[in-house]
């Protein structure tokens, strides 16, 4: 490795001005360069094929794809690839799924540009970079009782108000079926009630819902 030779850096975000936001910060420092910049995974994916960026700032939310399966893809075809996941996720699911996925580094969008940059600089070396805020989130979280996939639709159409009928129309399945997974979710997750699964599940990042007024009003009772 030229240790002169300047960081190179892909910036994946589907907001502009965050991408701009990132741009300035890295033109600050003398040893790191942006190279490109995306905002869906697909552009993710073909400017890391021909930037084969050092470092890649990773959003988890974007349009077509999420980040965790942006970095899946990248990963597989070039599973040397240092990403870091730059997100407002702050839940136990999503960071479980982006390491597990191989980020090197998980970030909060609101912790303080310099630890963004000394992020890029750590996982460039060969390290991770997990920050205590977002290691102690992970306390407690156990993989092996995570919600399977059905579940995860379940629970999302529980939060967007559907009973069990409609749920079971909307995924061609019985009620009583569908009754069968609210239960197992509601042990899985300790909940008391429907609403308090919804509330754990927005938390812990298993579940999104991209109205932030909807999400917002689940969460605040």
């Amino acid at each position: 490795m030229d240790t002169d030779s300047p960081i190179r850096i892909l910036s994946v975000d589907d907001h502009d001005l965050v991408r701009k936001g990132i741009a300035a910060v890295l033109a600050t420092e003398a040893d790191l360069i942006l190279v490109a910049q995306a905002a869906t995974s697909q552009e993710a994916i073909l400017l890391y094929k021909q930037h084969l960026p050092d470092v890649t700032l990773m959003d988890l939310r974007l349009p077509d794809e999420s980040g965790v399966e942006t970095t899946r893809q990248i990963r597989r075809v070039f599973p040397q690839a240092k990403i870091i996941a730059l997100t407002s996720y702050d839940g136990d699911q999503d960071i479980y799924q982006a390491l597990e996925a191989g980020v090197r580094g998980y970030l909060l969008k609101e912790m303080l540009h310099a630890e963004i940059i000394r992020a890029i600089r750590i996982v460039h070396s060969g390290k991770r970079f997990i920050p205590l805020e977002v290691s102690q989130q992970l306390n407690g979280f156990f993989p092996e009782v995570a919600l399977t996939p059905r579940e995860v639709e379940v629970l999302t159409l529980v939060a967007r108000g559907f009973g069990n009928k409609e749920i079971g129309d909307v995924l061609g399945t019985a009620s009583g079926t569908v009754k069968a997974h609210v239960q197992s979710i509601l042990s899985k997750l300790a909940a008391k009630d429907r609403t308090h699964a919804v509330t754990i599940a927005l938390r812990r990042g298993i579940i999104h819902l991209y109205s932030p007024e909807l999400a917002s009003t689940i969460l605040n009772g």
